[in-house]
């Protein structure tokens, strides 16, 4: 990623309908890390979009707080977990500054990192060092460089984890490969051969790192 993308970007992806990542559910792996343990005590939800992650913890009983920093998005996401009947909780803030949030005991950061160009990662993994109590974990689940991943949006590979969350704040315990599920757009559907409204999986990185 050479340039962060501008927050006016997604706010105009989510004022004109549903980006492709966006998929009326959660994540897979986000799901699995819940069901399996992984997630523990207060939760943040970064770049929340459409809330389906901090929807379905709160269901699940977490303290959870879901932000973003595009309005139109944490407006969707109130009325979905309105409709869901779900007390979840949302805040528009910007991730590379999150001061006044938190602490937080589990980060479950879904698509957000890879957004970040080199600088804003190492940016970001201070901010959170900022939020994350001591012996607190970051799940990063980001799209990594190969396959058609970038149709959903940046790509990194998994060096580039390793070295944001380098430092005396974080151990980077596991980097592995994981899978990230986007639907084809109209505009996508020419690329992949899929009708519209078709869910693909992308290949993906889903790190584990700990606050020290």
């Amino acid at each position: 990623m050479d340039t962060t993308p501008p927050v006016a970007r997604f706010e105009q992806a989510y004022r004109d309908g549903d980006p492709p990542w966006v998929i009326d559910e959660p994540q897979p792996v986000v799901a699995a890390l819940a069901r399996d343990g992984a997630v523990t005590g207060t939760v943040l939800d970064p770049g929340c979009g459409s809330g389906e992650h901090t929807i379905l913890l709160a269901g699940l009983g977490y303290d959870v707080l879901g932000a973003d920093a595009a309005p139109t998005a944490v407006r969707r996401a109130r009325g979905r977990a309105a409709a869901a009947g779900v007390d979840a909780r949302f805040v528009v803030a910007d991730a590379l500054a999150p001061d006044g949030l938190g602490p937080f005991d589990t980060v479950v950061d879904s698509a957000l990192f890879h957004l970040f160009d080199p600088g804003d990662q190492a940016r970001y993994a201070r901010a959170l060092a900022g939020v994350v109590r001591p012996g607190g974990v970051v799940h990063v689940l980001a799209l990594a460089r190969t396959g058609a991943a970038a149709e959903f949006g940046p790509v990194i590979d998994a060096a580039d984890i390793r070295a944001a969350f380098t430092g005396p704040d974080w151990t980077v315990e596991t980097v592995g490969p994981a899978s990230y599920r986007g639907v084809v757009t109209a505009g996508l559907a020419g690329s992949y051969g899929e009708p519209a409204g078709t869910r693909v999986e992308a290949p993906a990185h889903l790190a584990r790192v700990r606050r020290r």
